[in-house]
């Protein structure tokens, strides 16, 4: 697939890897539809992928809403005239334990905590996966959708709610991949392991170098090596139903 002039989603486009994997695809040529809850972030990121070389709109959209998820795939589709790509990478985080006695009082993990986390990190890519795909093939457009998975799928501690969601997110990748084939549509993923984003950049620096101490390469990934594998899978046309493990070598 070439990424030039290429019509692609990207869920969660406003910031972090979302944005890194924007401006990466726009410096190849592709068009971007940047989906995001927060606009003035989402109008950084256009200019951003368009001064990197490529075109870039964005949309306002709640990935965990049935008909906030079909009115954005069907306004792209109108403003581009195609879709051929969707990278699901909204997600948000909401860690706990889902038992801790204190004080002889036992504090659970609550439904809100859990739900929120299904809702957006496994629900939300379901209805962007199924809308992007109907109106693709509606289109008659070829092309790859990546969902965006985690090193967190194989289960980490204080994780419950996005440990599932993320494995849920890789397993659905190989069942789409079988099922989308026929239509040209490739399904693949990306399993990040520890990431420089904003989020890590707040860590204190001892609890930092505790994270990446038990990386066999001492550190952690940077949101252009996300960016460079996400272009890899778009222009690799035999890569589909497979995760790319991108963690360092780390192992949880």
């Amino acid at each position: 697939m070439q990424l030039r002039d290429s019509v692609i989603i990207i869920t969660g486009g406003g910031q972090g890897l979302g944005r890194s994997m924007g401006e990466f695809l726009a410096a190849k040529g592709a068009r971007l539809a940047l989906v995001d809850l927060n606009q003035e972030r989402l109008d950084e990121a256009v200019a951003a992928c368009k001064a990197a070389g490529g075109d870039a709109r964005a949309y306002q959209c709640n990935i965990a809403n049935e008909e906030q998820v079909t009115d954005m795939v069907n306004q792209v589709a109108s403003d581009f005239g195609a879709i051929n790509g969707l990278i699901n990478n909204a997600g948000i985080l909401r860690d706990g334990l889902l038992l801790k006695s204190k004080d002889g009082e036992i504090q659970k993990m609550s439904l809100a905590q859990w739900q929120s986390v299904i809702d957006v990190n496994l629900t939300g890519v379901f209805l962007c996966t199924r809308e992007v795909g109907a109106k693709m093939i509606e289109l008659g457009n070829q092309g790859l959708i990546i969902n965006i998975s985690s090193i967190s799928r194989a289960g980490n501690i204080g994780q419950s709610n996005y440990s599932a969601a993320k494995a849920g997110v890789a397993a659905m990748t190989v069942v789409w991949a079988k099922e989308l084939a026929r239509y040209g549509i490739r399904v693949a993923g990306i399993a990040p392991g520890f990431i420089e984003t904003e989020m890590t950049g707040g860590m204190k620096p001892e609890a930092l170098e505790k994270m990446t101490s038990g990386i066999p390469l001492k550190r952690m990934g940077k949101p252009a090596e996300i960016a460079h594998s996400a272009a890899y899978l778009f222009e690799n046309d035999y890569y589909t139903g497979r995760i790319l493990e991108l963690d360092g070598g780390l192992r949880i």
